[in-house]
Parts: structure tokens; C-alpha cells; sequence
């Protein structure tokens, strides 16, 4: 991928966010970009620290994020990288810097929380409110050395707005060089009036799955001769939608999802399907916002 603003890391020392490091410098070089590693911490409260220990606070904050970033350039040869700190709360921070960003990277939870926790405040905010693409990224190995499948899933609505999300999920697949799965998901009523009933639906399902193919070939056709080079697998399956993703995303490199956008912040808000996979997908999670 290239092109667009830098590729942003929310780096606080922790496993998950130096995961998300090494993942966004991979992004920044696949779209000869720079990469910002972004440190945030809000000031100590007067009560708490005198001003000497809050210039400590903020030394440490320094000095942690300029050598992630010294220790990255040394090891990815070509990669642009620079580190940050800012005295605000993080979450601010990261909304802030998504504004030029081309891509946000964050690790699914930080040094706060909780055992068991899969996702954090603020990774939560940032993919819920960021004005660019949100990679979460869990701790653990995420390089293209581990033994994932060279593939890419994506939940495209097929029936709704395609462009952002089938664009992001494209690129992506043709940057890591990998086939693309389009998986759409539907379901049988969860309960249904008589046995009847559900035999009467089985008997639909492959008349269901055929017009669901057909629109999904029509949606794609124009990415298919935009990235001719990316192998697209549409599934089309009989599952609830959110399962199905996180089954997909068991040996993927990268699950994308969209999230519908609005002017104010504040009335911006993730899908059930979206968190549901933020918390239980099996590799990095893409958000990509789009218009309503």
C-alpha cells in the first residue's frame, strides 16, 4: 500500500502496544509512509507528584518512546520512524493524531485493566471514534514470520456501503501479499414457529445462497478489476455473522470490518458484530470507518 498520511502506533510499554509497534512499522514500510510512535500520559495531579516528580513522569515517557523507536529503525532498514510524548490522556492523544493519519495501530489493552480483559478503554475508543482505519493488534507474534495462512478476511455488506472497507481489505491483501476471503455470514431464525417452518427454510437455503452469491459477484466485480492481482474467496455462509469471523480469523493475517461514521464524535459507536470481534478475534483486527 501507498500513499495517504503516516501510520500511527499507540506505543506505553506494554506487550500489546510493542506487538502493535512492530506491526504498524510493517504497514509503514508496505506503504513507504513514516511511522509515528505516539506515547500519551496525562499529568500527575499536583496532589499526587510536586513538579519535579511530573518532569520525572514525563522523562521516563520520553525516554521509552525514543528508544522503541531507535530500536525499530535499527532493525527495519528504510523505515521513517519517530517517537512522541504528549502530557494528555491517551485515548485524546490517539483521536487527535488519527485526524492526519493514514492508518492507527493500537494494542488491544495496555498496562491498565485486568487479567482475562481482551480490550482496553482506550483501544476500544480509538476504533470506536478514530477518523482513519483502527488495526488493534494482540500480544503475541504478528510478523509475517509466524505460521498464518497468507490471507486476508473481510465482512463487506454486499448490500450497503462497500467502498472504504472493500478498499482498506483489497489493499491489504495485495500489500501482504495474500488471497482475500469475503465472508458473509446469515442466519435461520433463532426461533421459529414449528419444524415445519425451519424445513421450509432448509428447502430455500440453496435457491438463498445462490441470489446471496450473485450479489456478492456483482458488489466485487469492480475491486476485482481494480486489484486484479488479488485472489478473492467469497464465503457464503450459514452462520451468525459474528462467529464466522472469528472462526475465519483463526490462521488470517488480518480481519477488516467497517464502521459506520458520524460528524460528532460523540454519536459514533461500533456495530455488534465489529466489537464482537474486537474482543474475540484470533489475529489483528482492521476497523475501517465509513459514511452511514
Amino acid at each position: 500500500m501507498s500513499g495517504g498520511g503516516p501510520v500511527v502506533a499507540g506505543v506505553d510499554g506494554s506487550e500489546p502496544s510493542l506487538a502493535a509497534a512492530e506491526w504498524a512499522a510493517g504497514e509503514a514500510l508496505d506503504r513507504a509512509v513514516p511511522l509515528l510512535l505516539l506515547h500519551a500520559s496525562p499529568p500527575l495531579p499536583p496532589r499526587v507528584s510536586p513538579v519535579p516528580g511530573e518532569d520525572a513522569w514525563g522523562y521516563v515517557g520520553e525516554q521509552m518512546i525514543r528508544q522503541a523507536a531507535a530500536d525499530l529503525a535499527e532493525r527495519r532498514p528504510g523505515l521513517e520512524v519517530t517517537g512522541e510524548h504528549v502530557a494528555t490522556a491517551a485515548d485524546e492523544a490517539l483521536l487527535t493524531a488519527a485526524g492526519s493519519a493514514g492508518l492507527m495501530v493500537v494494542g488491544a489493552r495496555g498496562w491498565g485493566g485486568f487479567d482475562g480483559l481482551a480490550v482496553g478503554s482506550v483501544a476500544l475508543r480509538v476504533a470506536t471514534a478514530a477518523d482513519c482505519p483502527v488495526v488493534t493488534v494482540r500480544e503475541g507474534p504478528t510478523d509475517r514470520e509466524t505460521d498464518r495462512e497468507a490471507e486476508v478476511v473481510a465482512a463487506l455488506d454486499v448490500q450497503g456501503q462497500l467502498a472504504e472497507t472493500a478498499d482498506f481489505a483489497f489493499r491489504a491483501a495485495l500489500a501482504h501479499k495474500a488471497r482475500l476471503r469475503v465472508v458473509h455470514a446469515w442466519a435461520l431464525p433463532a426461533a421459529a414457529p414449528s419444524a415445519w417452518m425451519i424445513g421450509v427454510l432448509e428447502e430455500d437455503r440453496g435457491m438463498w445462497e445462490d441470489q446471496e452469491s450473485q450479489a456478492m459477484s456483482d458488489a466485487l466485480r469492480p475491486w476485482r478489476t481494480r486489484y486484479p492481482q488479488v485472489e478473492v474467496f467469497p464465503d457464503i455462509v450459514l452462520l451468525n455473522p459474528a462467529q464466522a469471523l472469528v472462526r475465519s480469523s483463526a490462521r488470517a493475517l488480518l480481519l477488516v470490518v467497517g464502521r459506520r461514521t458520524a460528524d460528532r464524535v460523540a454519536e459514533r459507536h461500533l456495530g455488534p458484530i465489529a466489537h464482537a470481534v474486537l474482543h474475540h478475534a484470533h489475529c489483528p483486527v482492521a476497523v475501517v470507518p465509513h459514511p452511514a
